[in-house]
């Protein structure tokens, strides 16, 4: 598939099925998200592959648990958006934490070391690392045909978390990434006019906007 057709029909699937997915290709599907740049080069990934039933069970209860937190939220942001996307959106994360026992493999992205809250600009450095290689992660499963979801509810303690994986202090949990074979289709993905979210030269200032080209 061209890299440009994954990337405009990307989007979360969180409908999975929960037949197998071979080991071979969550390998190579890892080994390109691991083609990502890092800073420094440094390389300091850590990848947990989960299929363990027991342990995918416990992930699915951490997000159960931060669901009964988030969903009121979720739910408060439909009445402001009552729209028919915004309920597919609730019910797809619904349906995921509550068939998330069911999901064939579930990916853990980490990240070695400790990361601090300050000063702001280590934290973002840190983050920088990882989320290129997740970015890798999400295309090339959607070039294989397969489902996947950047999510963060299962990391909702990260002390949970750590007992759940059998992480170390210095391995950072960032986020987990299910992955099944889809039941529902991928895009093309619906998003606004790039001119009417990039500014030229200072914020506000909409020169790329339709109309003014």
């Amino acid at each position: 598939m061209p890299l440009e057709e994954a990337m405009r029909t990307q989007r979360a699937i969180r409908r999975l099925k929960p037949d197998p997915v071979d080991d071979a290709l969550v390998l190579h599907l890892l080994e390109l998200a691991m083609r990502a740049p890092t800073g420094s080069n440094a390389q300091n990934w850590e990848f947990i592959v989960v299929k363990d039933r027991d342990v995918v069970a416990k992930l699915g209860r951490l997000t159960r648990t931060a669901m009964k937190f988030v969903g009121p939220a979720y739910r408060r942001a439909l009445r402001r958006r009552p729209d028919d996307k915004m309920q597919r959106i609730l019910k797809a994360v619904q349906w995921q934490a509550e068939h998330f026992d069911d999901i064939p493999v579930v990916v853990v992205a980490c990240l070695r070391g400790v990361i601090a809250p300050w000063p702001p600009i280590g934290a973002s450095s840190a983050y920088g690392s990882i989320y290129p290689a997740i970015q890798n992660l999400l295309l090339s499963a959607r070039a294989a045909g397969l489902g996947a979801a950047l999510i963060t509810m299962p990391l909702w303690s990260t002390l949970l978390a750590r007992r759940v994986l059998g992480l170390p202090l210095n391995v950072t949990p960032c986020a987990v990434i299910p992955l099944g074979w889809p039941m529902g289709k991928y895009g093309p993905t619906t998003r606004r006019p790039v001119g009417e979210l990039v500014s030229l030269d200072r914020y506000g200032n909409r020169a790329f906007r339709e109309g003014q080209l």
